[in-house]
């Protein structure tokens, strides 16, 4: 066995069990392994059809936090989009962040600058992303949560749907509250400076992996603001400007 099939394993089976494993960074040194690994994991865990992507780590103060100067990514699949309502023990370590999703009309493949994948964009739509750790502690560094598929877990996409025409991601202002406290507000500019070069830098680097994005996929952009621990028998509700809101509740496990 090797150390990446190792590694891909460890993550399996804290997935399978809900019991969080130690880091795979003693197993895997850099990004390429890294993204081979989430690659062979989302296959052995996932039957579900591919629904788009996720991008991580846009923050500045993450990625020094992490000692990484790019986002990363991970994958979304059918069985993680939720709406409404979820259980929080489904999850292992869950936490919560409002982001604001693209969702595509169009391939991105060739050249891409700004304005074509803005051009590509159907709509942007209000969303929560529940992210997760097979990770004991949220231990992790850069390789740790791209093994892990980005720390995803599940996420939940508002009804307002807007097209770039009408919404400008950037000027977004966001609040997020569990129940009817404030937990977390942020704008779209501390998403890369622009959600939409988030958009940017994941389609340049999906499509350099041979695996470009396609149309009617969703993509989430990234954080808005600082993410939060999830608590049972709570409804979290994020208000993003000029977009709408979305929200759901966590059911206790009775």
């Amino acid at each position: 066995m090797t150390a990446m099939d190792e590694a891909v394993d460890r993550l399996a089976d804290a997935a399978h069990t809900s019991k969080p494993c130690q880091p795979v960074r003693d197993l895997i040194t850099d990004l390429a392994d890294a993204y081979e690994v989430q690659r062979r994991l989302n296959a052995r865990r996932h039957t579900a059809p591919v629904t788009g992507r996720k991008i991580g780590l846009t923050s500045p103060a993450v990625q020094r936090q992490l000692g990484v100067d790019q986002p990363d990514f991970g994958v979304l699949f059918a069985d993680m989009e939720v709406s409404g309502s979820t259980r929080a023990d489904l999850l292992m370590q869950p936490k919560i962040e409002a982001e604001i999703a693209f969702m595509l009309a169009a391939d991105l493949a060739g050249d891409l600058d700004l304005a074509v994948v803005r051009a590509a964009v159907e709509y942007a739509v209000p969303a929560l992303e529940i992210v997760d750790s097979r990770i004991a502690g949220w231990d992790i560094t850069i390789t740790d949560t791209v093994a892990d598929n980005a720390s995803s877990g599940l996420y939940v996409l508002g009804t307002d749907r807007l097209p770039l025409t009408a919404f400008e991601p950037v000027e977004a202002t966001m609040r997020m509250y569990a129940d009817d406290q404030l937990v977390s507000e942020g704008t779209g500019a501390a998403c890369l400076g622009d959600p939409l070069n988030a958009l940017l830098w994941l389609a340049r680097t999906a499509r350099d992996f041979g695996d470009p994005l396609r149309a009617g996929q969703v993509i989430l952009s990234g954080a808005l603001g600082p993410m939060v621990p999830v608590t049972p028998g709570t409804t979290v509700r994020a208000e993003i400007s000029g977009l709408g809101a979305v929200a759901v509740t966590f059911e206790d496990k009775a």
